[in-house]
């Protein structure tokens, strides 16, 4: 992973290239007190003055160029505004004029994001630095970058490279580097204890066993919270297949795992004054000849009997013992993340991660927390009146929904395993970017990290 400190520095008059940032409903007039020569490069550019516009304006002598870029709102730039500069320019110091960072210090970094683990190292561009006149923002920036690129780098992992055991290693790494106690069960121990979890994972090739991780950090005396990912590191749909077309992405099955470590490393390197349980469900979804069959019952570590109508209904299986496990020590709150449903990308679109809660303030706060950096999150509704599609004629609830309203019934399938009285917000998350955006490649994406880690440090605050 690239040191991300290195691309944002504090200004101290270092020799740089200028970035003029001009507002858009501020063009025209800017663009009338231009000199000729300037005017007829704005044009041969046709550069409009729109937000992400970006034109080179050379100067009166050889090397002597600056960077003209539109933004809607100069006064604070957006989360996005230096992006495309930022994946454009060649490597060098820059420095902004006409406007402030900000909180375009984060698009800045994340333009110069690529996964190039399996790419010849000498091919790689050289840094981009921004020098800055916010010196103390640059910590708090860089390390919601490194989250970002962290969940982008391993939903981009093949998963022949990123299996549980992998995940396994993911979690040790950050647990060593905070300081955090890390338990694994899997073998005959997941089987008795975490039936769904052994379930869903028991046709997978040696040495990607199922396995539920678990990390415990901070002071007992601190409000407990449970983050809970699905790491589903592979999804064949098990014996109810997926199509080709459908399988070639399911790499990105373990997205939830991997927001949940994001997020459990920010709230430990921020110190929030919490007692942290981090719980990752880790299994591949194959097919084999002791593969979960449709019409199977499992009993759930809580006790409730399932049947199986899918098995690419999957991830809230191994959720739901993640769920009683985490419920069992009384978290005063339950976050998960996972790609769990295509139905709420058909609802939602690819950008927007669908949130469902039981809790209407904390629905509210983290919508309000999404739009304040940027990382836009939707609510969708917990409808009790669809729990009877999740019935089942010889068990205490089947794991499919049928047809209709998929992202809603599968939050209903969850909301089964969370103990009452305990506000629950789950991120029916895509985890995924099928079109390149300014500072966002084609590929794995961190959605709703943000808005919930912002939540969080206002609701618990660092002391």
């Amino acid at each position: 992973m690239t040191d991300y400190h290195k691309l944002i520095a504090p200004d101290t008059g270092q020799d740089a290239k200028s970035i003029l940032v001009v507002q858009t409903s501020n063009f025209g007039e800017w663009l009338t007190a231009q000199s000729d020569r300037i005017r007829g490069m704005v044009a041969a550019h046709k550069f409009t003055g729109g937000a992400g516009e970006l034109a080179i304006l050379s100067g009166e002598n050889a090397g002597d160029w600056s960077i003209l870029i539109g933004a809607a709102d100069i006064s604070k730039l957006d989360v996005w505004a230096l992006a495309k500069a930022a994946e454009s320019l060649p490597a060098g110091c820059y420095r902004l004029q006409g406007a402030e960072a900000g909180d375009a210090m984060l698009g800045w970094i994340l333009g110069q994001y690529s996964f190039d683990e399996y790419r010849d190292a000498s091919q790689r561009e050289g840094a981009r630095i921004l020098l800055v006149q916010e010196p103390g923002r640059i910590d708090t920036v860089v390390a919601q970058a490194q989250a970002t690129a962290f969940v982008r780098d391993l939903v981009n992992r093949p998963a022949g490279d990123l299996g549980p055991e992998q995940l396994e290693a993911e979690t040790l790494k950050i647990a060593k580097k905070h300081k955090a106690k890390v338990q694994v069960t899997s073998g005959d121990a997941l089987e008795s204890g975490y039936p769904m979890i052994h379930a869903v994972g028991r046709a997978a090739a040696r040495g990607f066993g199922p396995r539920l991780i678990e990390a415990h950090w901070g002071d007992e005396r601190h409000p407990r919270i449970a983050v809970i990912g699905k790491g589903i590191t592979f999804d064949s749909g098990g014996l109810n297949m997926k199509s080709g077309a459908g399988m070639r992405i399911m790499k990105k099955d373990m997205g939830g795992a991997a927001h949940a470590l994001a997020l459990a490393d920010l709230i430990m390197a921020a110190h929030l004054p919490v007692r942290l349980h981090l719980l990752i469900a880790a299994a591949e979804n194959c097919v084999s000849g002791n593969a979960l069959r449709p019409g199977d019952i499992v009993k759930s570590r809580s006790g409730i009997t399932v049947e199986i109508d899918n098995t690419d209904a999957e991830g809230r299986l191994v959720l739901s013992d993640a769920f009683t496990k985490a419920g069992e020590d009384t978290p005063e709150l339950m976050i998960d993340f996972a790609t769990l449903t295509g139905a709420a990308r058909v609802a939602l679109g690819p950008d927007l991660p669908a949130m469902f809660t039981n809790d209407d303030a904390l629905a509210e706060a983290i919508h309000d927390a999404g739009n304040l950096v940027s990382d836009p999150n939707w609510r969708l509704p917990l409808w009790d009146d669809y729990a009877d599609m999740l019935a089942s004629d010889v068990a205490d609830t089947a794991n499919s929904g049928g047809s209709f309203a998929g992202s809603v019934t599968a939050a209903l399938f969850l909301k089964k395993f969370v103990p009452e009285n305990t506000r629950w917000v789950h991120f029916d998350t895509y985890a995924w970017r099928p079109a390149a955006k300014p500072g966002r490649p084609k590929g794995g994406e961190a959605l709703g990290l943000r808005a919930v880690f912002g939540y969080l440090a206002k609701t618990y605050p660092a002391r």
